[in-house]
């Protein structure tokens, strides 16, 4: 888009993402350090393994994010007007994913606290400055 070149946006832009912040992952992830697997479940959503002393816990913002309103909040960091090329669904591709942080709260507290909006205007900043443009 810096460049004044198209974007392809999927399934005409009728998709959604849960997008999350660098920061709130970074939360995430430390607080899933003092998180160490015990003997018994902290809550219904937690994945403890029987047999081992792991869990698969999702990091996320837990709020699928249409596509168009995220390519709206680049728009309004960059302050231009995206060019798409509108195409279909491409094969493998879903339409919506986000992730369950359910299982992050229940073992640190730790909640997204980045909109997208925010971040994607923090981005934009920091890409900015990093590659002078």
């Amino acid at each position: 888009m810096l460049a004044d070149e198209a974007i392809d946006v999927y399934n005409h832009g009728r998709m959604s993402r849960d997008f999350t912040y660098i920061d709130d992952l970074i939360d995430g992830i430390c607080g899933l350090i003092e998180a160490v697997p015990g003997d018994a479940p902290v809550s219904d959503r937690d994945s403890l393994s029987p047999v081992a002393p792991f869990r698969s816990v999702n990091i996320g913002a837990n709020a699928p994010t249409p596509l168009m309103d995220y390519i709206s909040a680049v728009e309004g960091a960059i302050g231009t007007k995206a060019k798409k090329n509108m195409l279909d669904m491409q094969a493998g591709d879903v339409p919506a994913t986000w992730a369950d942080a359910g299982l992050l709260k229940d073992l640190t507290g730790v909640t997204a606290k980045v909109d997208v909006k925010t971040g994607v205007r923090n981005f934009v900043d920091w890409y900015r400055g990093y590659y002078n443009v």
